[in-house]
């Protein structure tokens, strides 16, 4: 069996999926990041987008994430999501409206405040779609 370390993945309201698998791609604020047993300490934002787990050299399982932030050790990987759903189970038509609820609120903007959180609620939209696609 090949080298693995644990791997959990986080939402608010559960825990989504925790295993030893043997590699996972993790949308980082600054890019996609990749994780191999024996990783060097990290700590990341997570932008909204797609976490892939591989295992044989392909992706086994992808869960669409909000956002969050991940945590890696040598032995270990965490995610910490605002929100997370597993590929399979995005309805794209949902997706879809609910990315044009996000572009309205967005252009209804009153304050900054609402400016901003319209604004961080369309990119999340906005990358669901994608990760639909």
């Amino acid at each position: 069996m090949a080298d693995t370390f644990q791997f959990e993945l986080v939402a608010p309201e559960k825990l989504i999926f925790s295993d030893d698998i043997e590699f996972v791609v993790v949308p980082g604020a600054e890019g996609d990041f990749g994780v191999l047993p024996g990783h060097a300490l990290l700590l990341s934002t997570v932008r909204p987008g797609i976490i892939e787990i591989h295992e044989n050299d392909k992706p086994k399982e992808r869960f669409f994430v909000g956002g969050g932030f991940a945590e890696v050790t040598p032995e270990r990987c965490t995610v910490l999501s605002t929100e997370s759903v597993n590929l399979a189970e995005i309805d794209e038509s949902a997706a879809r409206a609910r990315l044009d609820t996000a572009e309205r609120d967005l252009n209804d903007a009153a304050s900054d405040g609402e400016r901003e959180k319209a604004e961080k609620a369309l990119e999340v939209a906005q990358a669901l779609v994608a990760a639909c696609s």
